[in-house]
């Protein structure tokens, strides 16, 4: 190993093990353990490790159509096995930070793009993908959805999905108080006054996470400042402390003045913040269209709720600069093959192979709008998935999340710091203050 290759694992280690708490990952059964990277020569059996972020108790359906492509893929290839370890989003991405500080990541994994993969790309811990693209999957990608994961000409993971953030909402809680969809966000505010008034949560919000108080930041950001002024603080061709930027973290405050969110918010999970809507007990929900499947085809949720579910736009901000056809979202998490791995031209393998299925059949089996074109007018899809999509191509802007977009030391501040302005540890001006000195020293 070169003294430079030394290096870079050295500092990615150093750098993700900041912070880091540990977490261990339920293992599903597929055989194999660590002796099985190596493929023996009488039998020629391979196994790939796969770590993804689907469990079947909060994402059945993406866990269901995942297990279909492995199965159709091992009946295909039967001297592979496919062993999978599963695990929720957020233990998942401290589980990734654990084996690339050891440099022992599973064969292939999910990673999202941009900032996110930086320091993983920076440690030569993923392998480029270009070759798997230039095999044919190029054309299949909808123009424009690998970008994200391209870093100086290599592209070093494959997205599967697109998203963009709506407003869920519950439309029998609209009628029951003669409430229209919001076009303006002083129509909005009128909203959650009426919904307070008649002793009704307006929004559903779990931001121990603390991405998810970040979409809503984002889009006061866009909405007052244009969808320019965000992205140009964070690549540093403009600053955080741009007035815009400011008025976005104070009207946050506002809604928290206003008990727009439900009780002890900052200490739920998105997980927990859900479930306040989903049973109803919320009338909005701020997510992206990953929840379309709990929200449409999930057994598990009650049919009463998914017949309720509707969506609105981010209304528009008087006197601000944004349009309300710009989006919070873009590419989704994508797949990677470990730079290191023993069997890597298997995985990249089972990379195309899993991107080409998943294209196909996430539209009908899990309702997710897949980053691989797709003819839906093959499929029966519920009118949710339909208008969303709808709504994804006439889309004026996709913001790609701002904890994405940064790198790993700037993405951390940025999340300590929505979790702070939520519970007003911090004012608007520090907020802002904070972000700057961390982006400058990022670059």
């Amino acid at each position: 190993m070169s003294n430079q290759k030394t290096a870079s694992i050295l500092w990615i280690a150093l750098l993700l093990l900041l912070g880091l708490t540990g977490c261990v990952g339920d293992k599903v059964a597929g055989g194999g353990g660590a002796d099985d990277h190596e493929a023996s020569a009488a039998s020629a059996k391979v196994t790939i490790q796969f770590m993804h972020l689907w469990p079947a108790g909060s994402s059945p359906q993406q866990n269901k159509l995942v297990n279909e492509i492995i199965d159709q893929y091992q009946s295909e290839h039967p001297n592979i096995t496919i062993q999978q370890e599963v695990m929720e989003n957020e233990q998942y991405k401290n589980k990734l930070k654990i084996l690339s500080a050891a440099n022992e990541l599973p064969d292939v994994g999910v990673t999202w793009a941009a900032g996110f993969m930086d320091p993983y790309v920076k440690g030569d811990l993923f392998a480029p993908l270009d070759d798997v693209l230039e095999r044919g999957l190029k054309d299949q990608f909808v123009p424009g959805a690998t970008d994200a994961y391209a870093v100086q000409g290599k592209t070093y993971g494959l997205p599967i999905e697109l998203n963009i953030s709506p407003i869920y909402y519950n439309k029998a809680i609209f009628d029951k108080y003669n409430l229209e969809v919001p076009q303006t966000y002083d129509q909005f505010l009128d909203v959650i006054r009426t919904l307070n008034s008649k002793g009704v949560t307006p929004i559903a919000l779990g931001n121990r996470d603390r991405w998810t108080g970040s979409i809503w930041y984002m889009y006061l950001a866009d909405r007052i400042g244009g969808p320019e002024t965000l992205k140009q603080a964070i690549d540093r061709t403009g600053s955080f402390e741009n007035p815009a930027l400011i008025q976005a973290a104070a009207e946050i405050q506002k809604l928290v003045d206003m008990n727009a969110f439900n009780k002890g918010f900052n200490g739920l999970s998105n997980e927990e913040g859900k479930m306040v809507f989903i049973k109803e007990q919320a009338a909005m929900f701020l997510a992206g269209t990953w929840e379309v499947p709990n929200f449409t085809s999930n057994p598990d949720v009650p049919q009463q709720f998914k017949d309720n579910v509707g969506f609105f736009k981010f209304p528009t901000f008087t006197g601000g600069n944004g349009d309300i056809n710009s989006w919070v979202g873009g590419p989704g998490v994508g797949l990677f093959v470990a730079e290191n791995s023993k069997v890597k031209d298997e995985a990249k393998e089972f990379v195309e192979y899993f991107i080409s299925k998943w294209g196909a059949e996430s539209v009908s089996t899990a309702g997710v709008v897949p980053a691989t074109k797709v003819d839906t007018t093959a499929s029966d899809l519920p009118k949710l998935y339909i208008d969303l999509l709808d709504e994804l191509n006439k889309a004026s802007n996709l913001t790609l999340f701002a904890d994405v977009q940064m790198k790993w030391n700037a993405a951390q501040t940025h999340l300590n710091m929505i979790q702070a302005l939520f519970g007003k540890a911090v004012t608007p001006e520090q907020f802002v203050k904070e972000h700057e000195a961390a982006l400058q020293q990022d670059e």
